[in-house]
């Protein structure tokens, strides 16, 4: 297989074509990571119309990842969404394009969203039980599962396990 060339960037996310690039790695990647693990039916469903509209009303603290003019992944970050845990941040999406996986995009993505949440001693993320590639991702990148889990409906029941990054003070 050739190497691509790379020219990544990190960059906030800013343009119109840099939020109809998100939606499309949104729509892509779900495609990409997700048969087998959630409903068919859900993900055929999942249109990348579906994705603009999320895209267009979840501008803020998207982290964006490009190769030249194009959007190749992207993360979305903020305070933790419940209130079971103090002084927690949150990683809600990270998602990247299956052909740049192995490259350190993800890697460079979660490091932005990290720093973007250095005020808190400790970094939340969901996955998927059955995403292999995604939970050995958060392990290298210092996550841990904490116990905690939830019974999503994505067509058909999915469970989404709790892992926590804890940084010291």
């Amino acid at each position: 297989m050739e190497e691509l060339p790379m020219q990544i960037t990190i960059k906030k996310m800013e343009t119109d074509d840099e939020i109809r690039g998100k939606a499309y790695v949104h729509w892509k990647s779900w495609q990409e990571a997700y048969p087998g693990i959630v409903d068919q039916q859900f993900l055929d469903d999942l249109t990348l119309e579906k994705c603009e509209s999320i895209a267009y009303r979840w501008t803020d603290n998207i982290i964006i990842a490009k190769d030249g003019d194009h959007v190749v992944g992207f993360t979305g970050y903020g305070k933790y969404r419940n209130d079971d845990l103090e002084n927690t941040g949150e990683v809600f999406a990270i998602y990247i394009l299956a052909e740049y996986y192995g490259h350190g995009v993800g890697y460079q993505l979660m490091q932005a969203a990290l720093s973007k949440l250095s005020h808190y001693s400790k970094v939340a993320v969901w996955v998927l039980k059955d995403n292999e590639r995604a939970i050995r991702f958060y392990e290298r990148c210092g996550y841990c599962f904490d116990g905690r889990e939830e019974t999503l409906q994505l067509g058909s029941p999915v469970v989404e396990a709790r892992m926590i990054l804890d940084r010291p003070n």
